[in-house]
């Protein structure tokens, strides 16, 4: 899916060995349907040539040597900043941040960085020791406050042998911080939002469970299109899919213990809201519940310690089960907003069950997936309907992929529950 479609990222490399991911980073930006201009230090031509760039990017890069400011040209250090939508440092080494945070600007690239007026990101990649010393931390800071926003370091072995934090965080950690600050909305940023996704897990014995073949794609879809609108995400899953760093995760098994972390989570966030209520500059944003997760309808009545053995069960096994507790009925969903969804092979009947289960567990809104069998878990791409009471605001999406999918949930939320606040 075009992402990042029509957007301008200007990438600026810097003499650090780190460079080659930045090559897979703009791969990524193209590929979401970005457009990708590059500006190059003297030094980091040491590690790549500019033609590298040029052949992945598709644009000239610009250089000392290429500065251009013949007419109607975006090609020299001001104009290319008119040009982007973000200005993204991926390496930046020790010696730029420094350079930077004291407003040195003695090649094209930090010329072109101070003279951006709107957010930077910067990726840092130095020895350890280089980012450690108190003078690279204060200059941190002191970028911090200055329109720049910092991708963390990640620990590992150096290329110069040492190990330690210092190594420039990954592509795709990059990727997503640059799609969050390009799709982010005012509604969803620093919302709290707490999700639960996969099939929960239910034990007969130490070895043995019950379970479904929920894949906890669309959940994962969900998380990153709401860390990508700027929301607070917690995820509570059995299953996670390629979520950014930033988002909050954990891991859990049975359906007692993903309530449990959830009842624990929202607590949180209706607190951090009734805190807020004494401190009129903070907004408060009401939090929102989606329940992805497959959850069991029944479980073992009487799980038991260690393996029960084949011999002692015999030739059939008459497994006694227990209706399960309802998450999404249980929870108390005073001062949030609840999304629930549902999965129906029963096409006849589907969406009559998903208004059903809309008035009777007391949702704001439920997203329908019809499925037609088994091997409709795990797709790529789905078919969904969002329903809301007023059955005139529902909105279908057919066939797209589910990260795509998601984003258009958040945005119809958005649309018709905003009035509400």
């Amino acid at each position: 899916m075009k992402l990042l479609d029509g957007k301008n990222i200007l990438v600026g490399v810097t003499s650090s060995i780190a460079i080659y991911k930045t090559l897979e980073l703009i791969r990524l930006y193209i590929k979401s349907g970005a457009n990708v201009k590059v500006i190059m230090t003297q030094n980091a031509k040491k590690f790549i040539a500019p033609l590298t760039f040029e052949t992945l990017s598709k644009n000239k890069v610009l250089d000392d040597l290429s500065e251009d400011w013949s007419n109607n040209s975006t090609y020299n250090h001001i104009s290319i900043g008119k040009w982007a939508d973000i200005f993204v440092i991926a390496p930046a080494t020790a010696n730029t941040i420094n350079k930077l945070a004291n407003g040195i600007a003695d090649n094209i690239l930090l010329q072109s960085a101070i003279a951006y007026p709107n957010i930077k990101l910067l990726a840092p990649s130095a020895n350890t020791n280089m980012l450690q010393n108190p003078i690279t931390q204060a200059n941190l800071k002191m970028l911090k406050l200055c329109n720049f926003k910092i991708i963390e370091p990640v620990q590992k072995e150096l290329a110069c042998g040492d190990v330690g934090s210092g190594a420039m965080a990954e592509p795709i950690d990059i990727f997503h911080k640059t799609a969050q600050e390009l799709l982010q909305t005012q509604y969803w940023t620093n919302r709290m939002v707490v999700i639960n996704g996969g099939g929960t897990i239910e034990k007969i014995d130490e070895v043995r469970y019950i379970s479904n073949f929920s894949s906890g794609k669309m959940a994962s879809a969900i998380a990153t299109a709401l860390y990508y609108r700027g929301a607070n995400v917690c995820m509570v899953a059995t299953k996670f899919h390629n979520l950014p760093q930033e988002i909050h995760t954990i891991e859990v098994q049975s359906t007692q213990e993903m309530y449990e972390h959830i009842q624990d989570n929202l607590k949180i966030a209706k607190k951090e809201i009734n805190t807020n209520q004494t401190k009129p500059t903070l907004i408060r944003k009401k939090p929102y519940f989606f329940g992805v997760a497959a959850v069991s309808d029944y479980v073992v009545a009487y799980p038991q310690q260690g393996k029960i053995k084949k011999d002692d069960i015999g030739d059939f096994w008459d497994l006694k089960l227990k209706q399960n507790i309802d998450i999404l009925k249980q929870l108390d969903k005073q001062d949030i907003y609840a999304i629930g969804f549902k999965a129906e092979l029963d096409q006849t009947n589907a969406q009559q069950n998903a208004l059903k289960m809309l008035h009777n567990k007391s949702l704001d809104a439920v997203c329908l997936n019809i499925l037609k069998n088994s091997n409709s878990f795990g797709t790529d791409n789905t078919s969904m309907q969002l329903l809301f009471k007023d059955n005139q605001k529902s909105k279908q999406f057919v066939n797209l992929p589910k990260l795509q999918i998601a984003l258009d949930i958040l945005d119809t939320l958005e649309q018709n529950l905003k009035a509400e606040e």
